[in-house]
């Protein structure tokens, strides 16, 4: 006889206790394997594919995509030892959910922590639907009050047993449009709810809203002609939407908040001349030739320019301790860079960067900045950053006044690079223009320190030769 484990949603580690589901990745009723990955959740940190430490036949889901489950919440319930249809009746879904005592599973892990046994290949134990109404079964055991209720498992046309949706776009759009998919009888093979019986489930309730709708008008009619006529532009007032700060908008916020709170903070800005840089640039492409390697962006020249800077000004690449009344100098320099993705904006950290040239940090960039666009980044790789540089000149700005990325204690915001009217060499001339904003912690260091700092990252950008004295 089968044995049903429980798997939790496992620590997800630096201090994160709660995950949203976006997606998941199996069914019940599907056979999964030691380590498979079974559903994709995004934190405050990253988005990541949670594996299950059990093998077995999946007989519950708990949480719908969308909501947020704490650390320590069923995930889903796996029969260990079913391999067949009879293991993974609807029976096994009514189990008393034991908790893992050992042996076969791997532990609650994260992708890349596992054993390392290759995930199995998908395979699904379709439900075998009575076709005289079977006696009511006992409702999946529930050991906890706040415990969430399983999804794809009710009662179906007055038969238990799991919703035959295999789609997981029939299941969004039965959602988006608040059709009961357990009230649906599928057209397709074995009572499979297909996306045309969700959509004549639509039509039909537009149709039956219509009506009601229609009906509403036309008791209300009377007094409509009674009432006073409204003014010209006056609007009907609408309601307000409402979303949740939670995943990385959530995180964003607290870290934006506490960095108002608790950071004296003060900005000081400057424009630069960046025609030389911008030659400089063009000049290492040119001689790196067609086949010679990654390209170096602007981004990793201002960056190695702020490593050089900090080395100068070590003060800036601190954090202060409250509790001891401390500032904390850090030996390395872990520069962090805002990156701006479909999931919101994120900062991942390039490491030991003042141990990196140009274009190692150039590549580190380009190759975090591809995790970043794909929800690939671990809670490591945004984590740990000292300092941060901040281009919001891709958004074509010209400057802003950076919020310090707590706990550190700077951030350089850099504006968009673009022609303007400058006096070079005592004459009017147009040379590529940028502005350079400096946000400090004040009780890390004064405005002379702040000043010199900025002062030295701008005479790099206007002539790039400072640089070769640390180079």
């Amino acid at each position: 006889m089968a044995q049903v484990l429980e798997f939790k949603l496992p620590d997800l580690g630096e201090g994160l206790t709660e995950a949203e589901i976006v997606r998941w990745l199996v069914e019940v009723g599907d056979v999964v394997a030691i380590d498979q990955p079974v559903v994709e959740v995004e934190t405050a940190k990253a988005m990541v594919e949670v594996p299950c430490p059990y093998g077995g036949v999946v007989t519950a889901r708990f949480g719908e995509e969308g909501s947020e489950l704490p650390v320590g919440a069923p995930l889903l319930t796996v029969a260990v030892g079913a391999t067949d249809a009879s293991s993974a009746s609807p029976g096994d879904d009514g189990a008393a959910a034991e908790e893992p005592s050992g042996g076969s599973g791997s532990g609650n892990v994260l992708v890349g922590y596992g054993t390392g046994a290759p995930a199995a290949r998908r395979r699904r134990i379709r439900p075998e639907w009575n076709t005289a109404p079977a006696a009511p079964a006992a409702p999946a055991v529930v050991s906890a009050p706040s415990r969430p209720a399983p999804v794809a498992v009710g009662e179906v046309n007055g038969r238990q047993g799991p919703v035959a949706v295999v789609s997981p776009l029939v299941r969004r759009l039965a959602r988006q449009h608040e059709i009961d998919l357990r009230g649906l009888t599928g057209s397709g093979p074995d009572g499979l709810i297909l996306r045309a019986d969700v959509d004549s489930a639509i039509r039909q309730a537009g149709e039956a809203g219509a009506v009601t709708e229609a009906a509403a008008r036309t008791a209300a009619e009377p007094v409509v002609a009674a009432a006073p006529t409204l003014q010209v532009g006056a609007a009907a007032p609408a309601t307000a939407e409402r979303i949740p700060l939670r995943g990385v908008r959530g995180a964003v916020a607290d870290k934006l908040s506490c960095s108002r709170t608790e950071i004296p903070d003060a900005t000081c800005w400057v424009d630069a001349d960046a025609t030389e840089l911008m030659a400089a640039r063009a000049a290492m492409n040119a001689a790196s030739g067609p086949s010679g390697g990654p390209k170096v962006s602007v981004l990793a020249l201002l960056a190695r320019i702020c490593t050089a800077a900090l080395a100068r000004y070590p003060e800036l690449n601190s954090t202060v301790d409250t509790a001891a009344r401390e500032i904390v100098r850090l030996p390395g320099v872990h520069l962090g860079f805002a990156a701006q993705t479909e999931r919101g904006l994120v900062v991942p950290v390039v490491r030991d960067a003042h141990t990196r040239n140009a274009e190692s940090i150039g590549a580190e960039i380009a190759r975090l900045t591809e995790l970043a666009r794909t929800g690939k980044l671990s809670p490591a790789q945004l984590t740990g950053g000292t300092f941060t540089l901040n281009n919001y000149g891709v958004f074509g700005v010209d400057g802003s006044t950076p919020i310090i990325n707590h706990p550190e204690a700077a951030m350089l915001g850099v504006g968009r690079i673009m022609p303007k009217p400058w006096v070079h060499k005592g004459e009017l001339a147009v040379r590529q223009v940028v502005q350079l904003s400096l946000t400090f912690d004040h009780r890390v260091c004064d405005g002379g320190t702040a000043g010199g700092f900025l002062r030295y990252v701008a005479d790099c950008v206007e002539q790039p030769a400072v640089l070769l004295r640390t180079l």
